[in-house]
């Protein structure tokens, strides 16, 4: 039986001391803590000795308390909303947090797109058919927020290194691409980024 405490342990500042996938060592003020992470934190984490920050979340089993951390907020989010499905624990979240990005779960969910949920090992297709269905009902104005938001830095930054290959400095196109629209697409906002740069000149 596993009790889920948000509010525990939230978020950890200490010093990473080693790396065995899933699973990473925190050094915080002298206190070793073992945190399980997926593959889309792991691969963003500094090297050994080096301070890092984890938004974490604990469970508390009967036989042990383990903490699950994340390099963002919004991971934390989407771990969140997916243990709380039923047949989907903590391993399954962390394979689907492993296999897709939030970005990449969100859209499969608005788009009940089972078959990127399926790719991930150990997700069969009522599984991953059940994650899709709870998910959209459980998915808020926050999240699809905060969905948008991540789909908005995404195509600024493609914007912003098809302007700078094609010879622009990085001020001129760091500039123009904060004046796109919000929900621009990559091949919109190249082409408004390319009508603004030339009403500059």
């Amino acid at each position: 039986h596993e009790t889920w405490k948000a509010d525990i342990i939230g978020r950890l500042t200490g010093v990473l001391i080693e790396k065995k996938p899933p699973l990473v060592l925190l050094d915080v003020q002298g206190v070793g803590y073992e945190v399980n992470v997926p593959m889309s934190t792991f691969y963003t984490l500094p090297g050994n000795d080096e301070k890092v920050t984890l938004h974490t979340y604990l469970v508390v089993r009967e036989d042990a308390h383990l903490l699950y951390g994340f390099v963002t907020e919004t991971e934390r989010q989407a771990f969140r909303q997916l243990v709380k499905i039923s047949g989907v624990g903590a391993r399954t979240a962390l394979a689907v947090l492993s296999g897709l990005s939030v970005t990449d779960l969100y859209q499969a969910v608005v788009d009940q797109d089972s078959k990127q949920i399926i790719k991930i090992p150990g997700i069969g297709k009522k599984t991953a058919e059940r994650l899709l269905l709870e998910l959209r009902d459980k998915l808020n104005s926050d999240m699809i927020s905060v969905n948008n938001q991540i789909s908005s830095s995404k195509v600024n930054n493609d914007v912003l290194n098809a302007l700078l290959s094609l010879g622009y400095n990085e001020r001129e196109a760091s500039w123009v691409t904060k004046q796109l629209s919000v929900d621009v697409t990559v091949s919109e906002g190249i082409r408004q980024a390319l009508k603004l740069l030339s009403k500059e000149k």
